[in-house]
């Protein structure tokens, strides 16, 4: 009977450090930008203007 509450003293005081872990990662800006991730696949391959000049310089060329 004595190891069930060790057990329970164990899971109550590892639930309080994911419990602090969550709270300082929300303190510290981990979950202000929710919309840049899902959108940032998008725009990966953007063409810089100088690209666009080297590739305009070889068609003529």
């Amino acid at each position: 009977m004595n190891i069930i509450f060790f057990l329970i003293g164990c899971s109550i005081f590892i639930a309080l450090v994911f419990l602090g872990a969550f709270f300082w990662a929300t303190r510290s800006g981990q979950h202000d930008d929710t919309y840049t991730p899902s959108v940032r696949i998008l725009f990966d391959n953007e063409v810089s203007s100088e690209n666009e000049r080297t590739v305009e310089e070889e068609v003529v060329e």
